[in-house]
């Protein structure tokens, strides 16, 4: 049955009617939502703005029916689902409704998908599961058009492609074509753009808003970020600790918001206030690149032969002392390849990095570990890199200890660390699980600190966060620079992030630094074309620019 010949209703296609999902006892609140109701009709986006712990994915999840039990229970309330109440439906109900008329869209494509099957037999999967009566020929016809539906390139051979072989935004386009499949009435994107770099979630975002009109969905995007909100949504709903305290057209809550946390949310986000002004100094740098390469071979989908890739060509910087020097780039441009070569974790095919004017290629032994503790990395994802059944103390005392100091030193350096990066001492004796993603990321730069570098490299080290949490990142980052005298590279995708920080950004695209300068030229006067697409990529970015273009430092 297609969107055309779906039974008509005249009321919303979600209408979710004062919702209440109880939360475990012995919490600091007894509902993760409470009484949270809304709308969303046919071709409409709805936004749901919140930071973590706002009840905004717990909302989606109570409307799929995949609370956790146990942990999460739907105490009171309504979901009409296309005017059919499915608040208690039944397990075997909602495996029916799920991806005929609802589907979700995951922020993360890589867990949701099989990694063991090719995507078109994933697609195909859905009318299978769902009772579709097709020949083979015409699943195959199917899973090619919806392949094409969502702009990915090469259908035919893409449909083959294993998950791990395609780029994230490839893979949340597929995730989008199989929540199209069987033309559900709603889709649920819960932040479905977080993890793509600024380029991959603009076409996203474009692509949602194309769909909705040719197949009359309604959507519920949910989201942090509210220059995507900007870009995208037609009413936006703003969610504080489990309860709704805005809603509103688009135009309203951005405009005119009327609550102060939302006003507390728009003022966190990052819009090129430049900050940091180039530093200007005839000492020597702290770091050098000379005309770093970077070699694999590869073999692509689209081709039967393996191929060389080169994933840093000809790379030549500098990093003065004192200095944050962004470097800011789809995925793919060579970026974190660079950081991985700058922090040892990977070795040039061609090219010196010197430090202090001396070549670090060929240190070994006693050497190699004093430019480790000199340059040290903070990490995108701290979860992954701490681990998880090591107490916080063990964890930040094992570098140091390593390099010989004792215990006493040792304690007293991670008492003065945590005060530094605003974190109880009572921090040393949990577990990583037991913080929130900001506070993982403030251990993770206390645990780079803990060996006193020169340097710090930050690879996407606020991706991941809300924007009050990015800001607050943001900000630490930038009075540990002050106060300690560390140069900073920060890697990053995120063009108005590397902006509000920077003292200098250096772009890069398929391995090659193709233009590099001050912040503020860089984001408002961009040289090269790249740099101009990054630029316009950007949700929101007419307000980012009209804000910049009041700023002191651009006069």
């Amino acid at each position: 049955m297609n969107a055309t010949t779906r039974p008509a209703s005249t009321g919303p296609i979600l209408d979710i009617r004062h919702l209440k999902v109880r939360l475990p006892g012995g919490g600091d609140r007894r509902y993760a939502v409470d009484d949270v109701s809304l709308t969303v009709a046919a071709r409409e986006i709805v936004c749901i703005v919140g930071e973590s712990g706002s009840g905004k994915s717990v909302t989606s999840s109570a409307i799929m029916g995949l609370l956790p039990k146990g942990v999460l229970t739907l105490e009171s309330g309504q979901i009409l689902l296309a005017g059919r109440d499915i608040t208690h439906a039944g397990l075997d109900t909602l495996q029916k409704l799920r991806g005929d008329r609802m589907a979700m869209v995951f922020q993360e494509p890589m867990t949701a998908l099989n990694p063991l099957m090719r995507v078109g037999e994933q697609i195909a999967e859905v009318f299978e599961f769902h009772g579709k009566a097709l020949e083979r020929d015409a699943v195959r016809q199917r899973v090619l058009a919806l392949l094409g539906d969502v702009r990915l390139p090469h259908p035919e051979t893409l449909q083959h492609a294993y998950p791990h072989q395609l780029s994230g935004g490839q893979r949340q386009r597929v995730m989008i074509a199989m929540a199209l499949a069987m033309e559900p009435g709603l889709i649920i994107a819960d932040e479905p753009t977080t993890a793509l770099d600024v380029t991959s979630q603009a076409q996203v975002l474009r692509l949602l808003n194309e769909l909705r009109g040719r197949h009359d969905n309604g959507v519920l995007f949910i989201t942090h970020d509210f220059d995507v909100v900007a870009e995208i949504a037609d009413r936006v709903v703003v969610m504080q600790s489990g309860r709704i305290v805005e809603q509103g057209t688009a135009a309203e809550v951005l405009h005119h918001p009327q609550h102060p946390y939302t006003r507390q949310l728009l003022d966190a986000r990052p819009r090129g206030d430049f900050r940091a002004v180039a530093l200007q100094t005839a000492a020597a740098p702290a770091l050098e690149v000379r005309d770093l390469g970077m070699r694999f071979e590869t073999k692509s989908i689209f081709q039967s032969k393996r191929r060389r890739v080169d994933a840093l060509a000809g790379v030549s910087l500098q990093l003065a002392r004192g200095e944050t020097l962004g470097i800011v780039g789809e995925s793919g441009s060579g970026k974190t390849t660079l950081g991985r070569c700058l922090a040892r974790f990977a070795v040039p095919t061609s090219g010196d990095i010197l430090i202090d004017g001396a070549p670090v290629g060929g240190l070994t032994g006693a050497a190699a570990r004093s430019y480790c503790k000199r340059v040290q990395m903070v990490f995108q994802d701290p979860f992954r890199s701490f681990n998880p059944r090591r107490r916080i103390g063990l964890t930040l005392a094992e570098g140091p200890l390593n390099f010989g100091a004792d215990a006493a030193e040792v304690r007293t350096r991670m008492l003065k660390m945590l005060e530094l990066v605003s974190m109880d001492p009572g921090a040393l004796d949990r577990f990583p699980h037991e913080f929130s993603g900001g506070q993982r990321q403030r251990l993770s730069i206390a645990r780079a600190l803990m060996m006193e570098p020169e340097i710090l490299i930050a690879d996407e080290a606020v991706s991941a966060l809300d924007v009050s949490v990015q800001a607050q990142i943001l900000d630490l980052l930038e009075s540990i620079r002050e106060r300690l005298g560390v140069s900073m590279v920060f890697i990053t995708h995120d063009l108005r992030v590397a902006a509000r920080l920077c003292h200098r950004i250096a772009v890069m695209q398929r391995g090659q630094v193709v233009e590099i300068g001050p912040a503020q030229d860089v984001f408002l006067r961009p040289a090269s074309a790249y740099a101009r697409e990054l630029v316009a990529a950007i949700p929101g970015q007419a307000a980012a620019h009209a804000a910049a273009a009041q700023s002191p430092f651009t006069a």
